[in-house]
């Protein structure tokens, strides 16, 4: 079956793509990835505002992942058979409701609640999106209509993510969260006009025990978990952390730094991944261990603190496109089913990497934060250069394939 026969309105080999379309979808990508990330930016102000210690108030980042982890496979499971048209718009307009009380609450449980519902909706939004965007082309446009969809990640770290850090300082933080819940809402409308609908799945294709069996699967999984881990434990505090070694008034700027790099990054990756899947992750997760590196011992240079963070940016950018390529590589026919355990892994990662990180800067204080990067992305580097067979293959040229659907 390919992957629109399973939908109503299937399209032909020629028609040409609905930019339209896939432009709502980027734009809800950006929406999504910006309000999991923009508490690093604010924390402070947050801390102060909601009356917790920062690293308290670096949970809403911790609780949004886990919102995902425990909500994405079961709520995926259970919308199966729903139009895709209808479960994105329902799953906005939650996401919507949860970042309007995130906005208005100043009571911390609140604000915790708050964003494990938004983490719940964001996940399935996540493990719907890219199944939608191949769903609505002709299967020989399916690679270009998942890049175009995806480009809102990017976007969010580069510029999204450093101007709710900016408007957050200007007009507080309240303001981000209340711009990206009216993004939201209007989000719903233009899905509702412009995105054409698919239908659901009548069943599932894969098993779950039997997608994590499969060879190289299990890999990929550990090297995500490690890897995103070691990201958030400093990427949730990079303003408490930058504050430690008196940067913390360029906070924005260094996120600009670190949103650019990455979209660096993700163009190098999605240029080159077509055949060089094992040591572009390799160079990522490198670039990664000599930023953390850098960080831990030339804090106190600010220049050398930006190329530190450019290097972390670029090594970081390109990860998601790397493991859902490797996933979807590895995985096959059961694509689908590993992206849920992918979304899922990704933010147990997120999770712990919060989680992680706050026991660091109550134990061991901010300068912690740097090496306990570096040795995880230690053992990133092992692991990416043990699974070379099914995991990472040197020579790689199904990349740009999408999955039979």
């Amino acid at each position: 079956m390919t992957s629109n026969s399973a939908g109503r309105n299937p399209v032909k080999e020629t028609d040409a793509l609905p930019y339209g379309a896939l432009l709502a979808m980027a734009v809800t990508a950006f929406a999504v990835a910006i309000t999991e990330a923009l508490p690093a930016g604010l924390l402070p102000a947050m801390s102060a505002d909601l009356s917790v210690r920062e690293s308290a108030a670096g949970q809403v980042i911790s609780v949004y992942a886990i919102g995902i982890v425990l909500a994405t496979i079961p709520l995926a499971a259970a919308t199966a058979t729903w139009s895709r048209k209808r479960l994105l718009v329902v799953t906005l307009l939650v996401f919507s409701v949860a970042n309007a009380a995130m906005t208005l609450s100043s009571i911390y449980a609140l604000s915790m609640a708050a964003r494990f519902v938004a983490g719940a909706a964001g996940g399935l939004i996540w493990a719907i999106l890219a199944p939608y965007a191949r769903r609505i082309v002709a299967p020989h446009q399916a690679g270009k209509a998942l890049a175009i969809a995806m480009v809102g990640i990017p976007v969010a770290l580069s510029a999204g993510v450093p101007a709710g850090t900016f408007l957050g300082e200007a007009f507080g933080w309240r303001t981000a969260f209340g711009a990206i819940t009216v993004l939201s809402l209007l989000l719903v409308l233009w899905v509702l006009l412009g995105v054409p609908d698919r239908e659901g799945s009548e069943r599932h294709r894969a098993p779950l025990t039997d997608t994590v069996r499969i060879p190289g699967i299990p890999s990929i999984l550990f090297v995500t978990l490690v890897f995103v881990l070691a990201h958030f434990i400093l990427y949730t505090y990079v303003a408490t952390f930058l504050a430690s070694i008196d940067m913390g008034d360029a906070t924005g700027f260094v996120l600009l730094v670190f949103g650019l790099a990455s979209l660096m990054g993700l163009w190098i990756a999605g240029a080159q991944i077509h055949s060089h899947l094992h040591g572009l992750t390799v160079a990522s997760a490198f670039l990664v261990a000599i930023a953390a590196l850098a960080l831990a011992t030339f804090s106190g240079n600010a220049v050398l603190v930006y190329v530190a963070v450019g290097a972390w940016g670029l090594g970081w950018g390109g990860l998601p496109t790397l493991m859902q390529t490797a996933v979807s590589t590895s995985a096959k026919d059961a694509a689908d089913t590993a992206q849920s355990f992918y979304v899922s892994v990704f933010n147990v990662g997120m999770a712990a990497g919060g989680a992680t990180g706050g026991l660091l800067l109550r134990t061991m204080g901010p300068a912690s934060l740097p090496w306990a990067v570096l040795v995880l992305m230690s053992v990133v580097l092992a692991a990416v250069l043990i699974a070379r067979t099914h995991a990472f293959p040197a020579h790689h040229h199904r990349a740009c394939q999408p999955p039979s659907q």
